[in-house]
């Protein structure tokens, strides 16, 4: 019996494309080119500027009017200030143990919360999760929580720039959907192999489930990292404030920075060969280099964790 293989369709592209699928024109490969471009130059120009800046000299800044955008002289002064700076290394290190400990409470607080409110037998499960849903559209505001962190004993304290913000409500719906979602195959195996709910959270359910911690892992340490507000409001000694804080103060506000050889008129009398815009890129890009360090690594989780954590609900 001699069977006919159809020939291969020479306008059809190696990525087995769909039958139903018509073949891109040259038209529009060129519109999603241009379009593609377009939006990473908007993206990376403005990051290319900042860290341009950052190492330009005083007269290539003069000579710019601002922002840098076409190499002309660098250094790395404005690096060597930032790092020889107590103020700014100390708020880096705040930052670094303000993410790694929030992002590990809130990770711990999420995963425990979404998990009993996944299993439909808990203790009151539905009204606590209609609790949870109406403060994402209900809060007592800043005076209130301004009040209570500060009765608890909050304020003055790193405490304050974590458990106030330790609990996102969105995260924990999506951790629960995905969670809701787990094969109740390998849920009862694991029963039978007489495993408890710690177990079967521990050995089930966490691993079927990295794409969407990593996401919400994520989640939570680009909101530390980013944080400012909470430590306007309750950090009043600069020696503890988070890194953003800094740029706040002596970026946007256009402060002196103490240590950077800067008077109150935001001139050098220490160097001439650095401008004030320099130090703030600098220390601009120094917020950025951490989570373009991370976010490679989870990048690959995005749309498998969110997408599949809001379709299962």
């Amino acid at each position: 019996m001699t069977v006919v293989t159809p020939l291969a369709d020479p306008n059809r592209r190696a990525s087995n494309r769909p039958n139903w699928e018509e073949p891109p024109t040259a038209a529009g490969q060129t519109g999603k080119g241009i379009v593609l471009f377009l939006v990473v130059a908007v993206v990376a120009i403005p990051l290319w500027m900042v860290l341009l800046t950052s190492v330009s000299t005083q007269s290539a800044v003069n000579r710019a009017g601002g922002m840098v955008l076409v190499p002309d002289g660098v250094t790395f002064e404005a690096y060597r200030q930032i790092f020889t700076n107590q103020l700014v290394m100390h708020s880096l290190v705040v930052s670094l143990g303000i993410t790694i400990v929030g992002t590990l409470v809130s990770m711990v607080v999420t995963i425990l919360c979404a998990y009993g409110l996944s299993r439909h037998g808990s203790f009151a499960h539905r009204p606590i999760l209609l609790l949870l849903v109406a403060t994402m559209f209900f809060s007592g505001g800043i005076i209130p929580t301004f009040l209570v962190v500060s009765a608890l004993g909050g304020y003055d304290s790193y405490w304050s720039m974590i458990l106030p913000t330790a609990v996102s409500v969105f995260n924990i719906l999506v951790v629960r959907a995905f969670f809701s979602n787990t094969a109740q195959d390998l849920i009862d195996a694991a029963a039978i192999d007489g495993a408890g709910e710690w177990r079967t959270l521990w050995s089930v359910v966490l691993p079927t489930s990295r794409a969407v911690t990593a996401v919400v892992a994520l989640f939570y340490a680009v909101g530390y990292w980013n944080t400012f507000f909470n430590a306007l409001l309750f950090l009043p000694d600069n020696q503890k404030w988070p890194l953003q804080m800094v740029i706040y103060t002596y970026t946007l506000q256009g402060n002196a920075m103490p240590g950077t050889g800067q008077n109150t008129t935001g001139q050098y009398f220490g160097t001439q060969e650095i401008t004030p815009l320099a130090i703030q890129m600098a220390v601009v890009t120094l917020t950025l280099i951490p989570i373009l360090l991370v976010y490679p690594f989870v990048q690959r989780h995005f749309t498998k964790g969110v997408l599949l954590g809001a379709i299962k609900g």
